[in-house]
């Protein structure tokens, strides 16, 4: 999308009382100022399938895409294929340029386990950037309790780093709200959150918790990192968080 559009639509934000509305709210908003230029970048946690659950109920059609690594779990990509089948959309699969083995052969092996940072760069940040650029909004699932990076949030914010507009409909929510959302209306979900995994990312990176651990301990685990780079602000945040 040229970026005169991306600005006209950062003049469409909301000047007061969007901190207000429900998650519904927003997501209408959204829907009704960009329809086919705003899409739900989802992971398939348990935020990200209430954001689907409530945006069916909103609008058919509605676009979703994933950032497939290439090393998601096989329960995250049997609950893409359930998402796809329930809601009746086409998941979009935003892939890294380079193959497991390709990154291998560039970088040595297991990246993931000497550079995270890096690894989450080549698989995850240049693959959202791509997409973005093809779009006027992004709806993600983040909640400001998950972490420091995500606490100062607003549910709708112009996004500084991607240069458009995001919006984060569950900011407010809480962990119990999400789950007795899932509970009451039937959402399906990813079934590792049952053994322990309350954050799912890549495999080589994702690990069960302990009792009393931080919801983000099981995310790289041995690395003092809890953001992969999707939404830290800026660069500079973004090297505090991913090397933190």
């Amino acid at each position: 999308m040229a970026c005169f559009e991306r600005q006209l639509a950062r003049n469409l934000l909301p000047r007061d009382g969007a901190e207000d509305w429900s998650a519904e709210q927003v997501l209408r908003w959204g829907f009704e100022r960009f329809g086919r230029d705003i899409a739900i970048a989802s992971a398939f946690g348990a935020e990200g399938m209430v954001l689907i659950d409530l945006a069916s109920k909103l609008r058919s059609g509605f676009r979703v895409f994933t950032l497939d690594t290439d090393f998601f779990f096989p329960e995250t990509y049997a609950l893409i294929e359930k998402v796809e089948n329930r809601y009746g959309i086409q998941v979009e699969r935003c892939r890294p340029n380079l193959s497991p083995a390709e990154q291998a052969r560039a970088h040595g092996e297991r990246l993931w386990s000497r550079d995270p940072d890096k690894c989450c760069r080549l698989r995850k940040v240049e693959p959202l950037r791509r997409k973005l650029s093809m779009l006027a909004a992004w709806v993600v699932a983040i909640r400001r309790e998950q972490t420091q990076a995500r606490a100062g949030i607003s549910k709708i914010e112009w996004d500084a780093k991607f240069d458009m507009v995001k919006l984060n409909p569950l900011a407010d929510w809480t962990h119990e709200q999400v789950w007795e959302y899932i509970q009451t209306h039937s959402v399906p979900y990813n079934p590792l959150h049952d053994r322990n995994y309350p954050s799912i990312g890549c495999t080589h990176c994702t690990r069960p918790v302990r009792t009393g651990d931080d919801p983000r301990a099981g995310r790289w685990a041995g690395f003092a990192k809890t953001e992969c780079g999707l939404h830290t602000r800026d660069s500079s945040t973004e090297r505090r968080y991913e090397s933190a």
